[in-house]
């Protein structure tokens, strides 16, 4: 009896196994990411209800997102055979989106593991699968993984884990899950205080900012002044920027502001009547992105000196003739930050590598009383051909997640065509307002590691350092120049996040050897292995700027940026009235053997910061100025020689 019972049940469940569907055979689990400690200031407060919703979503690796720098030299580097070839925004996009096998496989994963189809959301670019309606406890199972809420010192929660796990064939596809690891946001960059955020870039005292030793009591213009006062006709004759552009209707000079910092049209005019006077009546063409506006409910020079000082100079040195584009980001509430301007120039970086951090980035619609109503600005603006931007961070301020993920924008624009120009900083090797790194990666006053500035350390933007006429100097002397050691310092370095770019390697390695820093590589990156800067430089110091109805001095890269970004804009004009195309990214270019010799080099001079003297200008490229100055003549043979 028992042996006939057993055969029973045996039999019994034989027709039960063949009437259930057999359960996929999957690859084995692999650990995908896990944090090695909790960021500062954060602890474990409790773990979250297992049927509470989370939202769930998979980043997926995007194609060939590792040969960016790749494609970019191939159209950037003069010896290239496909120099100047540069790509529209529909083969950026092609190229570096995820594949179909990603979102099939990832999406197959989640089917096959009891996730409703319907529940299953793939996003317009492809970048993201999300599962709706996603529990914790399926969450947990999906990943090997358990999920706590973590408690910040400042009372916000986030909801994360230790580490994850996905099967190796999904693990291929994907790039990152969140939630999971990610502590995107540093809440306390600086000690004392709430660090704020990458969208308070336009506000008082955040950033790269230009300063102003105050009112111009006298009439000044005279080119025998320069080593005083800087004005147009000094800057004209320091680059020699002889030049009527010709090409207008082809050609775009951008400059980028940042609400609540504003230009005032009454400045404008102020300055033109007096440096410009073929800019009497014009002003720029206003871009808004995310409901900025030319804000007047706030003046002072914190809020219009940079922009007065950007579109002054800027649009001085194209000439009336040219028309030059303002983008000003974000409203009076939330502000903008440099990613809220990326999307708005290209739509692909909306939901690029899983889209922006809003714990760091404004978020638009903005329902707050005076904010921005309307729709988030996705690719709905035309980038100019020249983007030059006087802000910036410290790296250190933003997780190297963040940084990579902007930097890579950066070349995809310079694929399409466009140069970026961003100010390298005002403090040396210090970062803004003099903080320097500490071991722990904190940033305070009395640090004493070299703090550098972001993005100019990207390896896919031109950062642009500062210089100064010498005492009692004339224009017309041969070495006129040396770097900024009044007021602001030139900000230099070396990165901590990226690597060194090769373009670069054969100046910096040779700086690195004939001229040795003297500090311990506990102070600075001494590995010789990456991304310096900045890469060039311009005059910074003694600026007239026409600021709430006076003139004042003012000091700052924040002055080089629109400079340069003026001179590349003139060197555009005469490629493309060749019936050639832009310049795009030149920084292959520039440190080429090609163009040896086609900058005016500065050795004198140094960047104090930390503590130290800091870097020394020297012959050939320095961490201080870079290549050296703009020499416009040169510049323009040997460009309009490039096919």
């Amino acid at each position: 009896m028992r042996s006939s019972f057993l055969a029973l049940v045996t039999l019994s469940l034989a027709l039960l196994a063949a009437s259930e569907p057999l359960a996929p055979q999957l690859s084995p689990a692999v650990l995908h990411e896990k944090r090695s400690s909790l960021p500062r200031g954060w602890s474990v407060a409790r773990q979250p209800a297992p049927l509470a919703r989370l939202p769930l979503r998979f980043a997926l690796k995007q194609r060939n997102i590792n040969e960016i720098g790749t494609y970019l030299s191939d159209v950037s580097h003069p010896r290239s055979p496909n120099y100047g070839q540069h790509w529209t925004a529909g083969d950026v996009a092609r190229m570096f989106a995820p594949s179909e096998e990603a979102i099939e496989t990832v999406s197959g994963w989640l089917s096959d593991n009891g996730v409703d189809s319907s529940r299953i959301r793939v996003s317009k670019n492809g970048g993201w699968v999300e599962v709706e309606d996603a529990s914790v406890e399926e969450a947990e199972r999906l990943m090997n993984t358990q999920y706590n809420i973590y408690s910040h010192a400042t009372g916000q929660e986030h909801v994360a884990c230790e580490a994850y796990h996905l099967p190796e064939h999904v693990s291929t596809h994907v790039d990152f899950v969140l939630p999971s690891v990610h502590f995107d946001a540093r809440l306390t960059k600086r000690s004392g205080g709430d660090g704020g955020r990458a969208s308070d870039i336009g506000q008082p005292g955040v950033g790269i900012k230009p300063k102003t030793t105050g009112a111009v009591t006298k009439t000044v213009g005279e080119i025998e002044q320069c080593a005083e006062y800087i004005t147009p006709v000094c800057l004209r004759a320091l680059y020699g920027l002889d030049y009527e552009p010709v090409a207008t209707d082809k050609n775009s000079y951008g400059i980028v502001e940042y609400t609540p910092e504003a230009y005032l049209k009454s400045d404008l005019e102020m300055f033109a009547m007096n440096y410009s006077t073929d800019l009497i009546g014009k002003y720029p063409y206003q871009v808004s992105i995310d409901g900025g506006y030319q804000q007047m409910e706030d003046m002072g020079f914190e809020y219009n000196g940079e922009p007065d000082l950007d579109l002054q100079y800027g649009m001085t040195l194209v000439t009336g003739k040219q028309l030059v584009t303002l983008y000003q980001a974000g409203d009076m509430v939330e502000g903008a930050s440099f990613n809220n301007f990326l999307d708005a120039i290209d739509g692909t970086y909306c939901t690029f590598e899983g889209g922006d951090d809003y714990t760091q980035d404004s978020k638009y619609p903005d329902y707050a009383p005076g904010g921005y109503a309307g729709p988030e600005d996705c690719g709905t603006v035309k980038p100019a051909y020249v983007i030059s931007t006087s802000y910036g961070y410290d790296e250190a301020d933003l997780t190297p997640f963040y940084a990579e993920r902007q930097c890579a924008e950066y070349a995809k624009l310079g694929l399409m065509g466009v140069t970026v120009l961003y100010s390298s900083g005002d403090d040396g090797v210090a970062g803004n307002d003099d903080y320097c790194l500490n071991p722990n990666g904190t940033q305070t006053a009395d640090g004493t590691m070299f703090d550098p500035s972001f993005p100019g350390t990207c390896p896919y933007v031109t950062s642009v350092g500062a210089t100064m006429m010498k005492p009692n100097a004339s224009v017309y002397d041969a070495q006129p120049e040396m770097a900024c050691m009044e007021v602001i310092y030139s900000g230099g370095g070396f990165s901590n996040y990226f690597a060194m770019p090769e373009y670069q390697r054969d100046a910096v390695e040779y700086y690195l050897e004939t001229y040795p820093p003297d500090y311990p590589a506990t102070m600075w990156n001494s590995t010789g292995m990456s991304r310096a800067f900045p890469d060039i430089s311009a005059n910074g110091a003694n600026y007239v700027v026409a600021v709430d109805g006076e003139f004042e001095l003012v000091y700052g890269t924040s002055c080089s940026s629109p400079v340069s970004g003026a001179i590349f804009t003139m060197i555009n004009d005469a490629r493309l009235a060749a019936g050639k195309g832009p310049i795009g990214f030149i920084n292959p270019t520039i440190y080429s053997s090609e163009f040896a010799g086609l900058f005016n080099d500065i050795t004198e001079g140094s960047n104090p910061g930390c503590g130290t003297e800091g870097f020394n200008a020297t012959i050939g490229w320095d961490p201080v100025t870079g290549l050296g100055t703009p020499n416009f003549p040169k510049l323009l043979k040997a460009w309009l020689e490039l096919p």
